[in-house]
């Protein structure tokens, strides 16, 4: 419930704050005091745009604070207003969004002003009315077929998706087939490349080489006898061996020379003979390493990456190629969702057809005491093309109306007036009963164009809500004020040279002296003795 809310320096308000309690609180007050102004205070709570213009004239701000308890915690919230038009919002006195602000007090407050009623002149809101009447029956039915919808969409969507892909499947089985078998017919072997990139120079320059290779092991062996000049050095130098250290040292690297270049013979020797140019081999080098470079230019940069790319398209070329398996699996789960959903469907319409009869009873009961004696209602339910099922159900859910006896009931937003509409809606709140779930009802002059009887019907029916819920009401009408627990009086007082908005609570006299001007204009004796009656009336009267 709402248990406090704090405005200043909103529109005619310097500054208000409102105690609130159980039961039914009227606003009452002359025209232009500022009533609505409280409730536009509530709306700014609630999350509704803000404009500049709300704030009262020299304040640099307007400011909205409220108290609610919602499931047993108390929590608040706050807006700020600027004069420049700069909003600031703050839930539990943290800083907040006005989305943060609407997703909190939104569900706890349903507010009916002269446009607000238009929300239940929109077909879409009216199957949510009808399963809340329902009860516990119509919301498992709506938790399973949504529960069913859900699944029934995921399914449907993993199906199309595999249907796209068919579509394009056979561009994509040829685009990966020629790239498998670009990459099979070549098979290039991890680090293939770098070793053709190191052959290359010897096949290209094998004669020249293999010449090289052979005129050095002349020198070294043949022609020079390099290595035999340096063992018979050795040996000359090791027979005066012991004599001189230095000398001895000079001798051990000569004989070091002469075993090192007997290896380099021997070397020389062998790749001499291993040397040779064959054109037909370098040509072939030559291609091979051209080919594997256009693949890296497709696939890589390098070469493993042109072999992990062959490997992904071949598996993707698998997955294409068994498609077909993969779509008639996601047609049998779309199958077996669909079966699931129509069953939900089935139950929830067969719900929702047994309530409807009790639901439209309930309706023109509330209506007669509502002074439409002849009202008529209906609830007209058609079932959706399959496809057009949405995740409220399979229907249209549409409520009819007709205030005339002897006239077919039609949709309610055609044919009913404004009064009409408000009392409808008021009739609707009082046969949802305990199954409305928002505990705060406020109702904006929800009373125009009525009086009399018919006031007094409304006035009994707010009282009526008021034993469920917390009902605010702002009226002109002295036989709905008469059924208050609360009453407040809004009035507009000269301060300071401007208006200013006033509320206080009318109790005992005072009340009477309210409720008789709204009567007859006046606190005149009769006035005041006609104030009393009602008020007894109201008394004695069992809501």
């Amino acid at each position: 419930m709402l248990e406090e809310l704090h405005v200043t320096d909103l529109a005619l308000i310097d500054d208000v704050w409102l105690e609130l309690g159980p039961g039914l609180t009227v606003l009452s007050g002359e025209t232009g005091a500022g009533k609505t102004v409280l409730v536009g205070a509530l709306k700014l709570l609630l999350g509704e745009r803000a404009d500049a213009s709300l704030v009262r004239g020299g304040a640099s701000e307007a400011v909205v604070e409220g108290r609610f308890i919602v499931e047993g915690r108390e929590r608040t919230g706050r807006r700020r207003l600027s004069a420049e038009g700069r909003s600031r919002c703050y839930l539990d006195g943290e800083m907040s969004t006005v989305a943060g602000l609407a997703e909190a007090f939104g569900p706890v407050v349903d507010l009916h002003g002269q446009h607000d009623h238009q929300a239940i002149l929109a077909p879409g809101t009216h199957s949510t009315y009808l399963d809340r009447f329902a009860g516990e029956a119509a919301r498992a039915a709506v938790e399973a077929y949504r529960s069913a919808w859900a699944a029934h969409r995921t399914a449907s969507m993993a199906r199309d998706d595999l249907l796209r892909d068919m579509r394009d499947r056979e561009r994509q089985i040829g685009d990966l087939s020629f790239q498998v078998s670009e990459i099979d017919s070549a098979a290039p072997l991890e680090g293939e490349d770098v070793a053709i990139e190191m052959r290359l120079p010897v096949l290209r320059h094998g004669e020249r080489l293999a010449a090289a290779a052979a005129a050095a092991l002349r020198l070294l062996r043949d022609d020079g006898r390099a290595s035999d000049s340096a063992a018979a050095a050795g040996a000359a130098m090791h027979a005066v061996g012991g004599l001189d250290p230095v000398f001895d040292a000079l001798a051990a690297r000569v004989g070091e020379a002469s075993s090192m270049l007997d290896d380099i013979s021997t070397d020389v020797r062998r790749y001499a003979d291993g040397v040779c140019y064959d054109p037909a081999a370098l040509d072939a080098a030559e291609a091979r390493l051209a080919t594997l470079t256009a693949l890296k230019r497709k696939y890589g940069p390098r070469l493993e990456d042109v072999i992990a790319s062959g490997e992904s398209a071949s598996e993707r070329l698998r997955e294409l190629e068994s498609g077909q398996d993969a779509l008639r699996s996601a047609e049998a789960r779309v199958a077996d969702a669909d079966a699931v959903l129509d069953a939900a469907a089935r139950s929830l319409i067969a719900v929702r057809e047994q309530a409807a009869p009790s639901f439209v009873a309930g309706l023109a009961e509330a209506a007669r005491e509502l002074a439409m004696p002849s009202a008529a209602f209906d609830v007209a339910m058609q079932e959706r093309p399959r496809g057009e099922w949405t995740s409220d159900g399979p229907q249209h859910v549409e409520f009819l109306f007709s205030s005339n006896a002897g006239e077919a009931p039609r949709p309610l937003a055609r044919i009913a007036s404004g009064g009409e509409v408000s009392r409808v809606m008021l009739a609707l709140k009082c046969v949802l009963g305990a199954a409305d779930p928002v505990p705060v009802l406020v109702f904006d002059e929800v009373d125009t164009g009525i009086g009399g009887a018919t006031a007094m019907a409304v006035g009994r029916r707010l009282a009526a809500l008021a034993q469920r819920h917390q009902v605010l009401v702002v009226t002109h009408l002295a036989q709905v004020a008469a059924f208050a627990d609360t009453h407040l009086v809004v009035e507009k007082e000269q301060s300071g040279g401007r208006a200013v908005t006033r509320v206080r609570i009318a109790e005992g006299d005072s009340r009477v002296a309210e409720i008789a001007r709204m009567l007859s204009g006046t606190d005149s004796e009769a006035g005041l003795a006609h104030a009393r009656e009602l008020v007894a009336s109201v008394a004695t009267t069992a809501v």
